[in-house]
């Protein structure tokens, strides 16, 4: 029971090297790992890969024990037994094994390489095309050479000898653009001059301000170099670096703008971008005014809407969600009274709502209308959303009936100064709310009383008051003027398209709003339930990117502009 193993290796020069030892055991194992008893250095022989068994009489039997198998005598299987008197050949991957029996009667194994034999470095020779090729190393420089000249030489004396035509084409520069330019850039592809003003060189600020000439900074230079801090050690060498081959920075468009994507939107700024500065705003940039800002989730300051405070002089100032804030537009307009399902209110509805596509009772899209790309709503108009219960109409001529011009105030007084004022133009319309349960709808636009017409309709339950805050100014009797803004966050951006899965009263509490100063706006904490951080597992992963704008300025941030550009 015992193997000789003979081990032939060849050196540089072809010389051949036979080593053999003797192994006393039953059982050898072959495979990759260094423990083996026949170790195979090679990729395509597993760890362990199989196993040798003395059988005795001059016998062997083989059998893999991992996933794959070997060769007998040319034929691929994973286990045999082989008689060694006659001889056989084994193959685990590039080793040849020959099984034989020694002249003493031990099992003797020659291993060897294939692709190192001498027989088989004579026979590839004679059939190979190498003798007659180029050796390697000079394929090698004849194929750098050419690379040189077609992706190199060639476009740089193109540029050169293009001569002063700017729109003359760079013969073989379309090797070097990485990928194909975003959708915003797509009217520039093929002209490369357009941005790479100098070759070798990066793109500068002005060739981008060429077209953008109206995209701004997010700050002023020292405001932003005051909120990036002291850069590290690391971050300032490769600047550094970067600075000596023609890159500009920090600040650059390109240092954020990055081309050549493939066709598409340009990728909006990740969340660590903005929260880079953000997120510790105040304790770098004294002075400010802005909240330190760096996960919606977990740090973002409660939203501060422009709010008008003052009707008079129609004011707006930003004030925190979380001062409870009153508004004062100019108007005494109760959401909850028309909202009510059983109030007055909801009766006229039914009663007119063929006419005007009311329901039952009236809902927030009777008077509340989206604009045409459904971001924001349309200004309320008396004409459009109130007319219809809020008759403006004082006199009839004939068939004909006369209506006050709503928002002309001289023009309503000096209207009613010649009206005939106990004319019931329409005496079988009750009014809403209070005036439901006391009669006609009179040309006096008040319930019975003394007084002028002009007084009755600029009293507090007149037609003018019951919505708009009377005012004496030189003796002329008006009204006070009406603010409603038409965008509440100045700072970031809504888009009520995005929500229309949403009921109105989800977000508004209009429904229990009995004063028009309530301010019916949802808190931070009511948009979290849905939306948190970029990394967070909300429904609505939402990073900086998504509200808010780089470049201040009154449009969408990019990834929500309706002309996807």
């Amino acid at each position: 029971m015992a193997f000789r193993l003979r081990q032939i290796e060849f050196t540089a020069d072809g010389r051949k090297i036979v080593r053999e030892r003797e192994i006393a055991k039953p059982q050898l194992t072959l495979g990759r790992a260094a423990e083996s008893d026949i170790h195979l250095p090679d990729l395509a022989v597993e760890p362990q890969h199989a196993r040798i068994d003395d059988l005795g009489g001059g016998r062997i039997g083989i059998a893999a024990t991992g996933t794959l198998g070997f060769a007998l005598d040319g034929a691929d299987t994973r286990a045999a037994t082989v008689d060694c008197r006659s001889g056989a050949e084994l193959q685990f991957g590039a080793s040849r094994i020959s099984a034989s029996l020694a002249d003493d009667g031990a099992v003797l194994l020659t291993i060897e390489r294939i692709d190192t034999a001498s027989g088989d470095i004579d026979e590839k020779s004679s059939i190979s095309l190498a003798g007659a090729m180029p050796s390697r190393r000079t394929v090698s420089w004849i194929m750098a050479i050419l690379i040189l000249g077609l992706f190199l030489a060639l476009p740089i004396t193109s540029y050169l000898t293009r001569g002063p035509d700017p729109k003359a084409r760079v013969i073989g520069d379309g090797s070097w653009s990485p990928g194909k330019l975003s959708l915003a850039h797509r009217s520039l592809e093929g002209r490369c001059q357009a941005c790479h003003v100098k070759p070798f060189e990066a793109v500068r600020d002005t060739a981008c301000r060429t077209c953008h000439a109206t995209v701004h900074d997010h700050a002023a230079p020292d405001r932003l170099a005051g909120a990036r801090g002291d850069r590290p050690l690391g971050e300032r060498f490769l600047q550094s670096v970067a600075h000596s081959f023609g890159k500009p920075g920090p600040g650059a468009c390109v240092e954020c703008h990055t081309e050549h994507k493939g066709v598409g939107r340009m990728e909006a700024p990740r969340q660590q971008f903005c929260a880079a500065c953000h997120a510790g705003l105040s304790e770098r940039l004294t002075g400010t005014k802005l909240g330190n800002a760096g996960d919606f989730g977990t740090l973002h300051p409660q939203f501060m809407p422009l709010v008008v405070t003052n009707p008079a002089s129609r004011a707006a100032t930003r004030l925190s969600l979380d001062t409870h804030p009153r508004e004062n537009g100019g108007l005494t307009f109760p959401h909850k009274l028309h909202l009510d399902p059983l109030g007055g209110v909801a009766r006229m509805a039914a009663s007119i709502g063929a006419e005007r596509g009311y329901g039952s009772k009236l809902a927030c899209k009777d008077c509340h209308h989206p604009s045409e790309d459904g971001v924001r709503f349309l200004p309320v108009r008396m004409e459009r959303d109130c007319e219809a219960c809020h008759s403006l109409v004082y006199d009839r001529v004939g068939p004909t009936f006369r209506t006050l011009k709503h928002g002309n105030v001289d023009q309503m007084i000096a209207d009613l100064s010649a009206a005939r004022p106990s004319w019931p133009v329409v005496a079988a319309r009750p009014r809403p709310g209070a005036y439901a349960a006391e009669g006609g709808y009179y040309a006096n636009f008040a319930p019975p009383g003394g007084g002028s017409v002009l007084q009755r309709a600029f009293a507090r339950d007149g037609v003018c008051g019951e919505c708009h805050t009377p005012v004496f100014t030189g003796g002329r009797t008006g009204v006070m003027p009406v603010t409603l803004p038409a965008r509440y966050m100045t700072k970031g951006w809504f888009s009520h398209k995005a929500h229309s899965q949403e009921k109105c009263t989800s977000c508004h509490a209009a429904e229990k709003s009995s004063s028009a100063t309530d301010l019916l706006l949802p808190g931070i904490a009511q948009c979290r339930t849905c939306h948190l951080g970029e990394g967070s597992n909300a429904a609505v992963p939402s990073s900086c990117a998504m509200c808010h704008s780089y470049h201040p300025a009154a449009s969408a941030p990019r990834k929500d502009r309706s002309d996807k550009s």
